[in-house]
């Protein structure tokens, strides 16, 4: 005697009009949740790019304000500094100040990751990434990081 399969009613947490969210072994859904518009660019921006145009936005500020004084400064982000095998403090450097002469411009190097790793919010990254290049200008100009910047507060 052959066996028949009468289906019965959908169990009470699915419905049978509304596609299933995973697929059937219940991993969930597989790949990008947004397609790029030009392939194997990322559609959402990365950490790399938020903390370049919080960068740039503060640099912008700054620069702008003391360009006179500044002459030129290069101005650049960098994930990790490369610290010498001999190291011996537990700190990493937030940035580093080299100073130009003649012909070269002076530079202030921003690392990405340090800066990211103390802070918890977004705000606490913008209110690092400002104090990190409002010391290093001041630190350029030989003055007090107040004067660079009223918002500066020495913690």
């Amino acid at each position: 005697m052959p066996i028949t399969y009468t289906p019965g009613p959908p169990g009470p947490d699915r419905r049978s009009d509304r596609p299933s969210r995973r697929d059937r072994r219940g991993r969930g859904m597989r790949g990008p949740g947004v397609v790029p518009v030009v392939p194997g660019t990322p559609k959402l921006r990365t950490a790399r790019d938020r903390f370049d145009s919080l960068a740039l936005a503060v640099i912008s500020e700054i620069d702008g304000r003391w360009s006179s004084r500044l002459g030129l400064v290069e101005y650049a982000v960098e994930d990790t500094p490369q610290v010498p095998d001999d190291w011996r403090t537990d700190q990493v450097p937030l940035s580093s100040l080299i100073r130009g002469t003649g012909a070269t411009p002076s530079r202030i190097v921003l690392f990405r990751r340090p800066i990211e790793h103390r802070c918890e919010t977004r705000s606490d990254l913008e209110a690092m990434v400002l104090t990190v290049v409002i010391e290093q200008v001041a630190e350029l100009l030989n003055v007090e990081p107040q004067v660079i910047d009223s918002r500066y507060q020495q913690d």
